[in-house]
């Protein structure tokens, strides 16, 4: 799993968190608002002016760390943190609205040669120049023979010498993914030091993970986080799909799919603006068989419709379990 989410991140250059709904027809993905973007400065209304043949929604706006309704009249900062739902085939064309598109990563290092850092570099090589680097000298010689076109080096991925000789200042992208979480911080914040595009760490112990916000890394990991959003997804009452934990466990994104009729449901048969979302939640998308529709205001829930929810407070979950859950007492 946390193989898979480090993989999105690769596949789309900027983004935050990507996450997959309803088999990858659609995407909630979370992005840093910047100076340049087209839509940075304006109202989000305008997304539709800038984009219109392509339909998203902004699910949420994170502004200094405080949740923000998003509302047509809201105005895009600088430095936002933007989740925002689109069918995945147009996710990089809203990413552009939102900042300057990145190149698509060429050059990989990945630090670590356990599970996650074999498993990417073995999805990766195909298609990028990947180095691996791994402390243990066994397990470097196991995978420079299961690795086909990635470079294995056996080293310390903080070693100041072999960064440099392997010229990390012209890595497009770093990744740190051992199991000791000071050995990362110390390899991404050398690797960024020395000219490391961007730098990717995972970070096991949440403490730590505080500490990093205020740090030059671009992207922390939390296994924790990833692997708790799969099990969300077992324990939820309702027939909720997909569940994933964001923003450190304090929100959360729901898969849930609608059931019943008029009479048994408090969500099918009705509009979306007719629907009493617990405060701080927003319906971002609906997939109907292979059609994917942006939710807005007027558009209706069918039975059987897998319904994209964003909460901004993982406390009013409660409240979206019972409401796609069907009774037939329901009036």
């Amino acid at each position: 799993m946390v193989t898979s989410y480090i993989r999105r991140l690769v596949d789309y250059p900027g983004a935050l968190q990507v996450l997959q709904f309803a088999e990858r027809k659609v995407s909630l993905v979370a992005v840093k608002a910047y100076y340049g973007g087209p839509l940075v400065g304006h109202a989000l209304s305008a997304l539709r002016e800038h984009m219109p043949n392509i339909d998203a929604r902004v699910a949420a706006i994170f502004r200094q760390g405080r949740a923000i309704r998003p509302q047509g009249t809201t105005i895009i900062e600088a430095d936002d943190e933007v989740f925002f739902v689109a069918a995945t085939g147009h996710i990089r064309a809203v990413m552009g609205e939102l900042q300057k598109l990145e190149n698509s990563y060429k050059r990989i290092m990945i630090v670590g040669g356990g599970n996650i850092g074999a498993g990417l570099a073995k999805q990766l090589e195909k298609n990028h120049q990947v180095k691996l680097i791994e402390r243990n000298p066994k397990r470097a010689q196991i995978l420079s023979q299961d690795l086909v076109k990635a470079t294995v080096f056996c080293g310390d991925g903080a070693d100041h010498e072999l960064l440099s000789e392997e010229h990390i200042d012209q890595t497009d992208l770093f990744i740190a993914v051992t199991n000791d979480d000071e050995a990362n911080i110390m390899a991404s914040m050398l690797a960024k030091r020395m000219g490391a595009k961007k730098v990717m760490v995972l970070i096991q112990r949440s403490v730590y993970a505080d500490l990093m916000e205020d740090t030059n890394i671009d992207i922390t990991i939390s296994p924790q986080q990833i692997t708790i959003s799969a099990l969300l997804s077992h324990v939820r009452r309702g027939d909720i799909s997909n569940v994933y934990s964001l923003r450190r466990g304090a929100a959360e994104a729901i898969e849930a799919i609608a059931h019943g009729d008029a009479m048994t449901s408090k969500v099918v048969g009705r509009r979306v603006m007719d629907i009493k979302l617990p405060p701080g939640t927003t319906i971002g998308a609906i997939v109907r068989g292979n059609d994917v529709l942006i939710a807005h205001d007027k558009t209706e829930i069918h039975s059987d419709d897998h319904v994209i929810l964003f909460l901004v407070d993982k406390k009013y979950i409660g409240d979206v379990e019972r409401l796609f859950s069907p009774s037939a007492f329901f009036l």
